[in-house]
This record gives C-alpha cells, sequence and structure tokens, in this order.
C-alpha cells in the first residue's frame, strides 16, 4: 500500500472504522471459532458429574447473592496462583457451566478449588457472619440463608432445562427425584453443597 493510500485511508474515518472493524472480527474469528472444534474446552474432564439438584439450587443462590461478583472460580496457571489455589482451571471442568463463574475481580479468594477446604459447619458460620471465622473479612453477612427453606417447586424444571438445552446429562430419575431431593432444606445448605463440590472432581482425578 503506498503512502497516499494509507493516508487516504486515515483522513477518511468511516472507512478507517471499517477496515478496523473487518480487522478486529478476523483476529476474533481467528482466535475463537477452533475452541468450538477443540476437545479440551468442549469435552468433560474425567469424573465430572452434573451438580445435584440441591447443589444446582446453591449454584442459583450463589448469583442471586452476588458472590460471583467479589469471588472468580478460575486458577490462572500462574506460580503465584497455583501455589495458593491449587491447579489452574481447565475449560473441560466447565463444559456444563451455564452461564460460566469464573470472574475477573478478586475482592475475596477465589473458590475454584475450595470444595472440602472446609466443614460444612465452618460455611455455615461464615454465611452468618463472617467476621466470627475470619476477622478481617469485609464480606457481608447472609443471615436470612439459614431461615429461608427450598420448597424444590422449580428444581426439576431446572435439571430438565439444563439437559435439553445445554446437554447436560441428567437422567429422568434425577429430574423426578429434585424435588424431594431440596425440600425441606435451607438456602444455607444448598449453598453450603455448591461450595463443597467446587473443584472436587479436578482434585479426585490427579
Amino acid at each position: 500500500m503506498s503512502f497516499s493510500s494509507h493516508e487516504k485511508i486515515e483522513k477518511n474515518l468511516g472507512l478507517l472504522i471499517v477496515l478496523i472493524f473487518v480487522a478486529i472480527s478476523f483476529a476474533g474469528l481467528v482466535e475463537i471459532v477452533p475452541l468450538f472444534f477443540t476437545r479440551e474446552t468442549t469435552v468433560a474432564v474425567a469424573g465430572l458429574k452434573p451438580l445435584t439438584a440441591l447443589e444446582m439450587e446453591g449454584r442459583d443462590i450463589y448469583i442471586r447473592e452476588g458472590c460471583h461478583v467479589c469471588h472468580t472460580q478460575m486458577i490462572r496457571p500462574l506460580r503465584a496462583e497455583t501455589e495458593r489455589y491449587g491447579h489452574y482451571s481447565v475449560a473441560g471442568e466447565s463444559v456444563w457451566e451455564h452461564p460460566f463463574l469464573w470472574g475477573s475481580k478478586r475482592t475475596g479468594p477465589d473458590l475454584a478449588r475450595v470444595g472440602g477446604r472446609y466443614s460444612d459447619e465452618w460455611h455455615r458460620m461464615h454465611l452468618h457472619n463472617p467476621r466470627d471465622v475470619v476477622p478481617e473479612s469485609i464480606m457481608p453477612s447472609y443471615p436470612w440463608l439459614e431461615k429461608t427453606t427450598l420448597t424444590g417447586e422449580l428444581s426439576a424444571r431446572k435439571l430438565e432445562l439444563f439437559r435439553d438445552d445445554f446437554g447436560v446429562p441428567y437422567t429422568d430419575n434425577d429430574i423426578r427425584g429434585a424435588a424431594d431431593a431440596v425440600r425441606g432444606h435451607t438456602e444455607a445448605d444448598a449453598l453450603i453443597a455448591y461450595l463443597q463440590q467446587l473443584g472436587t472432581t479436578f482434585k479426585s482425578r490427579r
């Protein structure tokens, strides 16, 4: 491209915007499209199991209360991260996640491998009043989670939607038993169940 042609493009704002858009679109396609056909990003890691009905309810509570705003679930392959949190996150752990909860901001620690790190009672105390177990914590308290009981009214529908729309391998028995598995549990029970399974599949296969 001659200097005069280059100068014309730079001085023509409309043409410059179009060419920038084309360049960015092409680069984006080159980076993104192959991921749809790469086994590591489309196939579940060995041993990965769908969330139970109670864990699914806990995940919804996790999203509703904005936990994903302050906590990531994505350990990057950097030494400082892996030494603190464990093995870096792999795409195969999240193939059944809709939406993804990787996050980008860490007001609190990453939770990708928090499952099994603390007892259920520790989590219960932490949710009720974080300062009781972590004095310097700035996390808000969630005392109402222990007082709110789940009905399981929509639990089966959630599992059915994930099976039919996203291909998560729930069985008919999973869906039929979802309401009974959830009914009577508190929201705190559900959220703790969800937290306790985070990262456990990848830990067990190492």
